[in-house]
């Protein structure tokens, strides 16, 4: 397997998956068509399928222009099949996709969108918009305990898990992680390697899962410092899981 990130839009990534055996492959996440396009021709790659993880339009905005060019099979969760442009395949939890001699296990991880997946080939995870590096997507559609419940599903993966997300945000994330949890030092440390990389313009993605449950605040609601952190800004507040995560979110959502 290789895989190519592409980045799309100001700050979003697509990634071409290869079947390096059969060439064969997959665009996750098409932003835009064009540069998805002109970089699968530059990879000498075959265009087999798109996976949308869920039906935002800069996730299948380059659906209908890449499916313009070639007939590909579309995937996204079943619920979606009114919003992902041109879906083929309806997909849920546990189904298997096959891209040439590749094949991906399809997670239903709902809270963001209540359509949400996440595609594990081997051990690179692409989750979307339901698990940033150092950070989670908004809810949107879901609940707070929808969100927790598929975050804690993802965590129970091996910690050697890369996790490829759908856009560039693990600097601003880290400076909210870091006014949560301001003793963690594994913390402290990974922002200061990241500012390094964005001062370069290099990506930060993938991250490991090891590394987002030592450092992410979404996945830390057992965190005494984070719990602390909590009920210094919300009086009252719960310290169950889901009470602390959706505290969490509150909170960065106005940070």
């Amino acid at each position: 397997m290789r895989i190519v990130q592409i980045p799309l839009l100001r700050d979003n990534y697509g990634y071409l998956v290869v079947c390096q055996q059969t060439n064969s492959t997959a665009i996750i996440d098409p932003s835009e068509a064009d540069p998805v396009w002109q970089r699968a021709e530059q990879e000498k790659v075959s265009l087999t399928a798109i996976l949308n993880t869920h039906h935002h339009r800069d996730h299948t905005g380059g659906n209908e222009g890449l499916l313009a060019k070639q007939q590909l099979k579309v995937y996204g969760h079943t619920s979606d099949r009114e919003r992902i442009p041109g879906l083929t395949d309806g997909i849920e939890e546990g189904d298997e996709i096959q891209i040439g001699s590749l094949k991906a296990k399809v997670f239903f991880i709902p809270g963001h969108t209540t359509g949400h997946v996440a595609y594990l080939f081997g051990n690179a995870l692409f989750c979307g918009d339901t698990l940033f590096t150092a950070g989670c997507g908004r809810l949107f559609e879901g609940t707070a305990e929808q969100m927790k419940n598929s975050l804690a599903k993802l965590m129970a993966l091996p910690d050697d898990t890369k996790v490829y997300c759908g856009h560039e945000y693990t600097e601003s994330n880290l400076r909210f992680a870091l006014s949560v949890e301001p003793k963690n030092h594994k913390l402290v440390s990974r922002s200061e390697r990241v500012q390094a990389l964005r001062a370069r313009g290099t990506s930060t993605v993938p991250s490991t899962l090891e590394e987002e449950k030592q450092t992410n605040p979404f996945l830390r609601w057992d965190s005494k410092e984070i719990q602390a952190s909590v009920k210094a800004s919300m009086p009252g507040v719960s310290t169950d899981p889901v009470s602390i995560f959706g505290a969490v979110r509150k909170m960065k959502d106005s940070f």
